[in-house]
Parts: C-alpha cells; structure tokens; sequence
C-alpha cells in the first residue's frame, strides 16, 4: 500500500552543537511513547555509565559509542514516528562544525527543517550556515526550537531576541514560513504539550506544529525523470531500464526521450516488483519497456518535457567539505550525478557566500565548510535540471579520485536567495 504524501513529513534537525537537538527529539519519542521498554533500559544504561542520574534523551539519538562518550552527534539518526495524524522520518543532523557533510546528507530530502536553539547563545555562525545549507537544498519551511526557556526564567525578553533574529534571516534566505516555539526540551515544556510556564505564548507546541505542516513542498519539478540504474534483460528478448522515477509520474503511453543520445520514443508498459502498473510515482524505483530498441545504459536518461539540459558545462553551489582547498587546478575529482560518473575539473571559482551577510564575495578557493560558486566542466556530457526544480537530477557529489572520500555536495544552478 502506498503512503500518500502529505501523511509523511521528512524533517531535519539542525543547529549548533549543544543546543540541544538529540534532547528534544528524544523527548518527543519518549513524550509519545515511539519507543520500546528495551530501548528506554539502554538508553537508561548508557546514561548511568556516564554517570548521569535520569534519563540522558539525547541518547535516544546518538546510537554510535563515540557519541554518547563524547556527548555529541556524529552522524544523521534516522528515527520513525507515527501520531494519530501523522507519519514521521525524523533526520538527528549533528551540529559539531567537523560533521557539516553529514548535516547536508540528512537535509537533502527534508520538507521542513526543525531548528533547535539555546535562548541564551541565540542565533550562532554554524547555526546560520545550517539554515543557510537547508535553504540551498531546498528547504522551505523551517520551525524554530527556542531552546532552554527554563535557564533564563521563561523570559518573554530573551525569546522575543531570538523571534526578531530568526524573522531576519528567514527573510533574507527566503523561507517560506518560520515559526517560532519557545521549549524546554529536558523539561517537556511545549514539546508536545503546552506548557503553563509561558502563558504569553499563545502558538502550537512542537508536536502540533509538526502534525500541521505541509509534506513534500520541496517537490515542485515539471516533467518526469528516471536516471538508468539498470539494464534488463527480460524473457523472450527485450530489454527494460530500471531505475528511480523523480520529478512527476510517468504514465504507460507517455512520450519519453532518451538521453543524452536524444532518442524519441513511447512507454509500452512499466513494472514493479514483477507486476505491471499503469503509473510510476515518484520515488518507485520502476522499470520501464519502451516501444523502441535502445542502447541505452548506466548513466542515460528517460524524461519527458519540459526536457532538462544536456551540458557538459555548467555553474553550481558548492558545499565545500574536503580538508585541501577547493580550487582552480586543485586536487582530481570525479563528479557523481545520480547513476553517472565522469572526471571533473573547476574551470572557475566565482564567489563565495559569506555566511553572516548572505552575500557573494570574491574569492579563488573553497576551504573547508565554506559554500561557494563555481563553473565545472566534465568529460562526459551531463543531463541535469536545474536544483530549484528536481532535487534528484539537479544535485551531484564531488569525489576525490585519489582517496575516493567524498569533498563537496553540489547543486546545479543558484539558490533562491543569491
């Protein structure tokens, strides 16, 4: 059975570190009681070696060892809720400046970002370049977790600072909507209930605003994608190309072409799991028998328009995460475009975004966690949309091909807000 769209809400939580974001989705499994008696004991023994007397939430989280001895986040969590109303798929991002990468990895496929903030430190520079990363992956709508009301006395003054910091940015990264929630996520306070501690604050708790919030907003793309994985022989001879549909549904019937190569042709019919459908939806990973031979393979397209350009040039937004510069006849790199992989050189670096002014700045390189503008040329002729309209085909990796670690995350074209 297919889950409908707007039942499911992906999102991310993103912040600085310490703010308190494993804490705060800890708090909301345990406050809606998501998780088992089994988990609570482990999550009770891991708190009790490191000598803490209740329950550490933020353990719920963290899962890997160097984690809860550290006491931060390293990797994306992926936990699962469901409510009476809703489905979730809830991405723990880390905060630590050294884990960005794995920041972007769980914001890429978020509807919304859940913004975790201690009250205190207000709005900190890697808070900002999270906001700023959830913004160039698409990102449109973000709550925002006042965090640690408790420790200043459940002060209307000290929230209303962070209120009026959070309007500005949201303003200028163009979010759509920013909403505020002042919480204590030790506490419970406003996570899923209400609290009596801020009886100025008239809004939803965390809980009810996540059940609120519109899923799949990032899902604006025209024209149906399916980037081939697989070839397939099939019985009886013929072959089928499978791969997973973005963008919009292909239909039996559609008029789909093939590229890079340009070829024009029908969908005959279109299977899954070894049964036919008559559609393929977005995120089924399908394959589909054209009327037409083909040699299609590994790396090729099916579209049907409005077409996405086949480019062996192009400008994008780098995420720069590799711990030499980003440059100008730098180190050799292999970009990775959904099923292709061609070598790549930077034939221009041509700005930097400054993370507290949201400008472009110039610059000849990219260090480590800065995000920048560049024009890349590849050895194989690319077809790509651009980010703003199909988050699968207008995103891509840069691969180091000497040690093959993964240095930046890309996206084709401009963000909204530049």
């Amino acid at each position: 059975m297919d889950v409908a769209t707007k039942d499911l809400l992906r999102l991310a939580t993103i912040g600085s570190v310490d703010d308190g974001k494993s804490t705060l989705i800890g708090r909301l499994l345990v406050d809606t009681r998501q998780l088992f008696d089994d988990q609570l004991d482990a999550v009770a023994v891991a708190s009790e070696k490191r000598g803490i007397g209740d329950l550490d939430l933020s353990f719920v989280t963290d899962g890997l060892r160097a984690e809860r001895e550290q006491g931060i986040t390293i990797d994306v969590a992926y936990r699962y809720a469901t409510t009476p109303t809703r489905k979730f798929i809830i991405a723990d991002c880390p905060g630590h400046l050294t884990y960005t990468r794995n920041m972007a990895t769980g914001a890429s496929t978020a509807d919304l970002a859940l913004v975790v903030l201690d009250v205190a430190s207000g709005l900190k520079e890697q808070t900002r370049r999270h906001l700023c990363i959830a913004a160039l992956l698409g990102v449109r709508s973000i709550i925002v977790a006042v965090n640690k009301m408790d420790t200043v006395d459940w002060s209307e003054l000290a929230f209303q600072r962070v209120v009026d910091q959070i309007a500005t940015v949201s303003r200028e990264l163009g979010f759509s909507t920013a909403l505020t929630i002042p919480v204590s996520a030790l506490l419970g306070d406003n996570v899923v209930e209400r609290s009596i501690n801020t009886p100025w604050y008239e809004g939803p708790s965390v809980l009810e605003a996540l059940e609120s919030s519109e899923a799949g907003s990032w899902e604006t793309a025209q024209g149906a994608r399916l980037p081939v994985q697989w070839v397939l022989r099939q019985n009886g001879g013929g072959r089928t190309y499978a791969g997973m549909v973005s963008g919009e549904a292909f239909h039996v019937g559609d008029a789909v072409t093939l590229l890079p190569a340009g070829v024009q042709t029908t969908i005959k019919a279109i299977n899954f799991g070894g049964e036919s459908r008559l559609e393929a939806t977005v995120g089924l990973a399908a394959d589909l028998d054209l009327a037409d031979e083909t040699d299609a393979g590994r790396g090729d397209l099916i579209a049907t328009a409005p077409l996405p350009t086949v480019t062996k040039e192009f400008e994008a937004t780098i995420c720069w995460f590799g711990e030499l510069p980003f440059s100008v006849g730098g180190q050799r790199l292999r970009l990775k475009h959904t099923t292709k992989s061609t070598p790549v050189r930077v034939q221009a670096i041509n700005g930097l975004i400054d993370i507290e002014s949201l400008k472009i700045v110039g610059t000849n390189s990219l260090t480590t966690n800065q995000i920048g503008l560049a024009t890349l040329v590849t050895a194989d002729a690319l077809v790509v949309d651009d980010y703003r309209e199909d988050r699968v085909t207008g995103s891509f990796v840069l691969i180091d091909e000497v040690t093959n670690a993964t240095v930046a995350a890309g996206m084709v074209g401009h963000a909204a807000f530049l």
